[in-house]
């Protein structure tokens, strides 16, 4: 499935955090809250700063969540985009 974000949004995938505290304790899914790192799968054409590929953090509380086939993903506002990991 293809999606183009239009106005000034990106469509990014969560990364998941590890399941597991530093001392090898597991977390259980229901207990962990969704991570807040995620990859850009499209940007819309009116945002430069960012391409496909970019390893982003974002708002806690920003975003669309939509599923496009079997996949889970979040349409976000530039604004909820707090920065790029090098």
């Amino acid at each position: 499935m293809n999606f183009q974000p239009l106005g000034k949004r990106v469509l990014v995938k969560r990364v998941e955090e590890t399941k597991t505290t530093a001392s090898g304790i597991i977390i259980p899914d229901n207990a962990k809250e969704k991570p807040l790192m995620g990859e850009v799968i499209a940007a819309s054409s009116e945002i430069s700063e960012l391409k496909k590929g970019d390893k982003i953090l974002f708002a806690k509380y920003g975003g669309t969540e939509v599923k496009l086939g079997d996949d889970e993903f979040l349409v976000l506002n530039i604004d909820d985009v707090l920065g790029i990991i090098k």
